[in-house]
């Protein structure tokens, strides 16, 4: 049996502005109406499988599980107190996965790359399974098309069954070395992909490293339910040390192998690789959003929340959110996440906050702000139901655009319609519900002397998160 453990905690931080600590680039829509998440769950249909497990950061739980439903998929849900990379995560969905008495392959992959052709995607899959049945760890590396050196690569060793023994793991190379290793005809991008069997993997890890797979046994044992999430053991899993499963297990078994991947496979890893996903006009741009373009060429021009118009460029990357604007030499594409590390650093917000603020219940987006107020738009799905919470330095108005809102304010219960209002006053308590079929639009306007969102008090909270989430 095949176990799909999809791995959901990256950051993408080299597709800053649009990917953000709150909302990474796997729940983005990027190069179709699908997230990058919700595309890969799509390709393992036609795969004999299990339910896949969804492996991430327990501040993303809402967004996964909201993914999940929009596409009706049945999954369990493992969420991570922090990032570790990713062997703790593989060995954690590995000791789950053997609680039932199954030693199941577990087939990895990460949630937030592209692979255009699924047909071959999934013959690669058919031709590595023999390999990790016979106890090899098997990594997919794909076909390279270009030089490129935003990759790691693999190296080819003796033809083994569907591919080849794993020679080496070779680092993102330079221009030049990255032109000899294409040039081999014997080495591959590194996909991060994976099939192995479980048992086999943890008792590499266990040889190679044994404090990791303690920790990581530990974290599993102390693991309880929080709704229709596993929270992993928060203490134990902090102790375990960061570390990719390349560096921890790969690159020492005696037992790993390559099987070539040739799908149109892109990680979208930058700007470039964004670009590169996407068809071009006839001077070489891809444009997405209201944008208006004279005398460019060879550039990538998004726009989210304004018109963006371009005159006499070539080459560069400009990228528009509601809060920020990114303009870049697509030569410097690849550093973006350095530009990120220096705005975090900072302290400046928008590293971590995304324009539109995604909750359980639904959403909102700030749309004015100054001295004593702030403007926000409020999106309420069906059934969603805020927390009865109260505020002890701000008051509220909510103004109805679309849909109904049923109301608390202390012991008062009512609805609101289109185009009527209503107003919470500072420490009163209150709840905001979407009773209807459609979704609740309301504008809300904050007056007060603070009003930051860790200003709340819950006292009932039918998603049990903490105050600040």
């Amino acid at each position: 049996m095949i176990q799909p453990v999809i791995l959901s905690g990256g950051s993408g931080t080299r597709l800053w502005p649009l990917s953000r600590e709150q909302m990474p680039k796997q729940f983005l829509r990027l190069t179709s109406t699908d997230s990058l998440l919700q595309q890969t769950l799509a390709r393992l249909a036609g795969v004999e499988a299990a339910a896949p497990m969804v492996i991430g950061h327990h501040r993303h739980r809402f967004l996964m599980a909201e993914q999940l439903r929009e596409r009706d998929q049945a999954a369990r849900i493992i969420l991570e107190p922090e990032g570790r990379n990713t062997a703790p995560a593989i060995a954690c969905a590995a000791l789950l996965a053997g609680q039932s008495g199954d030693d199941p392959l577990l087939l990895v992959l990460p949630a937030d790359h592209v692979i255009g052709d699924v047909a071959a995607f999934q013959r690669s899959v058919e031709k590595a399974v023999p390999l990790a049945e016979q106890g090899y760890l098997v990594t997919f590396g794909v076909v390279p098309t270009h030089a490129e050196t935003g990759y790691g690569y693999v190296a080819c060793g003796e033809p083994l069954g569907g591919g080849h023994h794993l020679a080496a793991f070779i680092e993102k190379p330079d221009a030049e070395r990255a032109a000899e290793l294409v040039g081999s005809g014997d080495t591959l991008w590194n996909s991060g992909i994976f099939l192995l069997r479980a048992s086999t993997y943890l008792a590499e890890l266990k040889r190679l490293q044994p404090a990791m797979y303690q920790a990581c046994e530990q974290a599993v044992g102390d693991a309880h339910r929080d709704l229709d999430f596993l929270r992993l053991g928060e203490e134990a899993f902090r102790q375990c040390r960061s570390d990719s499963i390349d560096y921890a297990v790969m690159e020492h078994c005696h037992h790993a192998a390559v099987v070539p991947l040739a799908a149109q496979w892109s990680d979208i890893g930058s700007f470039d690789a964004l670009r590169a996903a996407a068809t071009p006009d006839a001077d070489g741009n891809v444009r997405h959003g209201d944008v208006w373009l004279t005398d460019t060429r060879n550039s990538l021009v998004m726009a989210e929340s304004r018109l963006v118009t371009t005159l006499g460029i070539n080459d560069l990357v400009v990228v528009e959110t509601a809060d920020s604007l990114l303009v870049a030499h697509r030569d410097h594409a690849q550093q973006v996440k350095h530009l990120v590390a220096a705005l975090s650093q900072a302290g400046r917000p928008e590293v971590d906050q995304a324009p539109r603020v995604h909750r359980p219940w639904g959403s909102f987006q700030a749309m004015d702000g100054g001295e004593r107020y702030q403007v926000k738009h409020i999106t309420v799905k069906p059934g969603g139901r805020l927390s009865l919470q109260r505020h002890h330095h701000r008051a509220e108005h909510w103004v109805v655009v679309s849909g109904t809102a049923r109301v608390t304010v202390e012991e008062r219960c009512y609805l609101v319609s289109e185009n009527q209002s209503t107003y919470i006053p500072i420490g009163a308590l209150h709840r905001l519900e979407n009773p209807g079929k459609i979704p609740l639009e309301l504008i809300e306007v904050q007056s007060g002397t603070y009003l930051g969102e860790d200003d709340i008090e819950r006292f009932d909270d039918a998603y049990a998160r903490d105050s600040d989430e």
